[in-house]
């Protein structure tokens, strides 16, 4: 009773729907791999090789934030078949500002422009009404775009929204040793035990509170910190002062995403430096003692992700180890009247 019901429930609509598409609730955990299977399609159509695994997908729905996956993610169905889908979800930032993640996952170019609005038009129309329970104060519509999206990007910019941040994905063609590149004196990296991971996820925390856009982690934000299925606590490089984190990389190696790639990348990502730590040449160090963990693992490139305009100057620094822009995405905004 309770699946054959949760198979026809609607996900409300802010008007009519293009001609044989309907749109309805998660049925998890069956919805899941197909779910992925547009996402990395989209991902693929777009020239973008990211890939997540139906482990990963899953893990991430199971622990989202800011969103009740029983109320605010719709699936797009047209003649049966599942063509894309969308959730609403909601963070503060540390201003007060409230932004209200309209995130769809519809390729206009396969599913149609027609498709891409109505989850458009859906997801705001939910956002809306989790926006309607808040208090007053500045409220923002926020989505991705990017440059390997063009016709996207279009369809974003005709409904009001503006690029207002840039980041790149970074390619470094080798993961040969970095030169000139020492841990600051008193550092030292240690292994990573189990007792570990909350001050190291602390410190990460504190880190990024000088970012663009940051509010506070969730519980459920640090419970896929723990199970994220990549995680490999043995690549991490994490800096101490004594007893306090000073910094730290946790590197990753997808290793679905290379078979299906035919490449060996490792990513570098999850780079952080406290502030009493800044402007010692500590993330440079971190990033190169990455690199020979990466090459014993077979890996001949790197990878990671960086905010253009990151205030603490981390893309000078990433271009300095080596890293090079292969492509470029956005965040979109628009305010909610």
């Amino acid at each position: 009773m309770g699946e054959a019901t949760a198979a026809i429930r609607p996900f409300p609509t802010a008007g009519d729907l293009p001609a044989g598409l309907v749109l309805r609730h998660l049925r998890p955990p069956g919805d899941y791999a197909l779910m992925n299977a547009i996402a990395n399609a989209i991902r693929a159509a777009e020239g973008d090789d990211f890939y997540t695994t139906d482990h990963q997908f899953q893990k991430f729905y199971e622990n989202l934030s800011g969103c009740d996956a029983t109320t605010d993610v719709a699936i797009a169905e047209r003649d049966g078949r599942v063509v894309g889908y969308g959730r609403a979800a909601t963070h503060q930032e540390l201003d007060g500002t409230r932004i209200y993640e309209v995130i769809p996952f519809v390729d206009p170019k396969i599913a149609g422009q027609e498709v891409f609005t109505a989850m458009i038009d859906a997801i705001e129309a939910r956002a809306l009404a989790i926006a309607a329970d808040h208090p007053a104060g500045p409220k923002l519509f926020e989505t991705f775009g990017g440059d390997l999206a063009p016709e996207r990007d279009a369809l974003l910019e005709a409904r009001g929204y503006e690029a207002v941040r840039f980041y790149y994905a970074m390619i470094r063609p080798n993961v040969d040793d970095l030169p000139d590149a020492p841990l600051p004196p008193g550092l030292e990296i240690r292994e990573v035990l189990p007792e570990h991971m909350p001050l190291i996820w602390a410190a990460d925390q504190e880190a990024f509170r000088d970012h663009w856009g940051y509010s506070p982690s969730s519980e459920s934000d640090y419970q896929l910190f723990l199970t994220d299925p990549v995680t490999d606590t043995s690549l991490w490089r994490i800096a101490w002062d004594g007893e306090e984190i000073a910094g730290q990389v946790r590197s990753y190696i997808n290793a679905e995403e290379n078979e299906r790639h035919g490449r060996l990348r490792g990513y570098t990502e999850s780079i952080s430096v406290r502030r009493p730590w800044r402007r010692r040449g500590l993330a440079r160090a971190l990033i190169a003692a990455s690199f020979p963990l990466l090459r014993a693992r077979g890996m001949t490139e790197a990878a990671l992700g960086v905010d253009t305009e990151n205030t603490s100057g981390a893309l000078r620094v990433y271009v300095g180890c080596g890293f090079r822009p292969v492509s470029r995405s956005a965040t979109y905004r628009k305010p909610i009247d």
